[in-house]
């Protein structure tokens, strides 16, 4: 396609008059037929990717997407810059209206579901009968880092492609080390040769990245509060559990000035809806959270991420630290490490596996899936789909063994004595670079050095109407 009107639609649609790096070459891959997969930073404009060719191509963009709060943002965007043909598929939607809306899938140009609703056989029949011109993966590096042991309806994509026809297919994420690339292309049920890559550096140098060792959990706590009354401005703190999560931002709440409020999965969708509503106005300064906060969070002005946990790869942390200083100002990136906290994750990586026997007698229908324990549902996707039960264990002992390298990895970044940018860039088999004052070995006492200027940020009030609309929207979608 001719570059001036990919150009005059980027003018046209979205009011820019240039592509941010990478972005043009990823459309025109687009737009000459290639299946693409995009690497681009956090906060590189993926959603550009699907939306320009979209209204360049004949047909509908389907988008698949991990969580609800992600689609819902990108739906309401979509329809706050006037597209009114963008829907969110969700299995909330009941009875006649999922059927209407089923019906009249073909009125819409952007369809976005998560890859479970994509295995019912009633939306995979309907999504048959309009033209997908672009399936679109979105956050794609979870095609790889879920399965198979959470989300395993990421391993069904290869067969939904084949379902619509092997539709242009676009993999998006901000991270993916050439192992990862190749899982995701092997997985959607593509080669190498089959793909166009586009690919950027995860190097974003304005996020200096330091970890501050401590002995113990008292000793940390007091330096998280040391940094959060120093550093200034709106910041997200990650932890593993939820429990602790929730412990901290009472404590926090107590111990600073401080609008700090908590972000889980544990929290109703009303709630999560409207703590990230306030963080992202001011109103609320720090999150509290695990890390089903993040995605699709688009605030230019988060100064810091604090992670109180070690992060379990070096992949999820450098998505996670990506959500900082997206509007190119100095920001930090800091782990709170104290000696043993690997054991945490290491422990989480661990699923317990049926006897083979039993998962036979269940596959046989002799024995009620229940009988699996506590992650059934997980097992019993599997042998619907006529896994047997070696190729259970064995695919479940793939996953620990790469995991458990992936967490070493992590652990190997916190207590190395080399510079914390050159390691990761390494590890994502890019060529290191010379940056003065980068991390925590070249500015040991950063903190005091001011590296990130104290900043007192007034708290504007979200106004009643601005977000219990957007919420009552929300909640209508759900009901509906």
């Amino acid at each position: 396609m001719d570059e001036q009107k990919i150009y005059q639609e980027l003018r046209h649609r979205f009011g820019f008059a240039k592509f941010r790096d990478g972005q043009l070459a990823t459309i025109k891959a687009i737009m000459a037929g290639h299946n693409t997969l995009a690497v681009l930073p956090t906060g590189g404009g993926k959603s550009l990717l699907y939306q320009l060719p979209g209204y360049l191509m004949a047909g509908t963009v389907l988008i698949v997407s991990p969580l609800i709060s992600l689609m819902q943002d990108q739906v309401d965007r979509l329809h706050r810059r006037g597209e009114k043909g963008a829907v969110m598929l969700t299995g909330q939607i009941y009875g006649a209206d999922r059927q209407r809306l089923l019906q009249n899938l073909a009125n819409y140009k952007f369809i976005f579901a998560s890859p479970e609703f994509l295995t019912n056989k009633e939306v995979v029949a309907a999504l048959q009968q309009v033209q997908i011109s672009l399936l679109t993966i979105d956050e794609a590096h979870c095609i790889s880092q879920w399965g198979p042991d959470f989300r395993p309806e990421y391993l069904m994509l290869k067969q939904l492609r084949q379902f619509l026809r092997y539709p242009v297919t676009l993999m998006l994420t901000a991270t993916a080390t050439k192992a990862v690339r190749c899982d995701i292309i092997k997985k959607v049920g593509l080669t190498d040769d089959q793909v166009v890559e586009v690919q950027r550096s995860v190097n974003r140098p304005n996020i200096f990245l330091a970890v501050d060792q401590c002995q113990n959990g008292e000793e940390k706590r007091a330096q998280l509060l040391k940094m959060i009354n120093q550093l200034g401005g709106a910041g997200i703190i990650y932890f593993s559990s939820r429990r602790l999560a929730d412990e901290m931002t009472r404590w926090l709440n107590t111990q600073t000035k401080i609008e700090v409020a908590t972000y889980h999965a544990g929290m109703s969708s009303a709630d999560r809806f409207r703590i990230q509503q306030q963080f992202m106005s001011d109103q609320v300064k720090l999150i509290c959270a695990t890390s089903a906060f993040g995605m699709g969070i688009d605030k230019e002005n988060i100064r810091f991420v604090i992670h109180y946990h070690i992060p379990d790869s070096l992949e999820n942390y450098v998505q996670e630290i990506g959500r900082a200083g997206r509007d190119g100002k100095q920001s930090v990136a800091v782990i709170l490490y104290t000696p043993g906290d690997e054991q945490l994750p290491r422990q989480l990586l661990t699923v317990d596996l049926p006897p083979a026997d039993l998962m036979q007698a269940v596959q046989r229908g002799k024995v009620d899936e229940r009988t699996l324990g506590p992650d059934y549902r997980l097992f019993s996707f599997y042998l619907k789909h006529h896994f047997t039960p070696d190729q259970v264990k064995r695919a479940f002992t793939r996953r620990k063994k790469r995991r458990l390298a992936q967490l070493q990895m992590m652990t190997n970044y916190v207590q190395s004595s080399e510079c914390r940018r050159d390691f990761i860039l390494r590890y994502f088999d890019e060529p290191t670079i010379t940056q003065k004052r980068c991390c925590d070995h070249e500015l040991a006492d950063w903190l005091a050095a001011g590296i990130l200027p104290k900043q007192i940020y007034a708290s504007p009030k979200l106004s009643s109407f601005d977000w219990h609309s957007r919420l009552a929207s929300l909640l209508n979608l759900v009901k509906n």
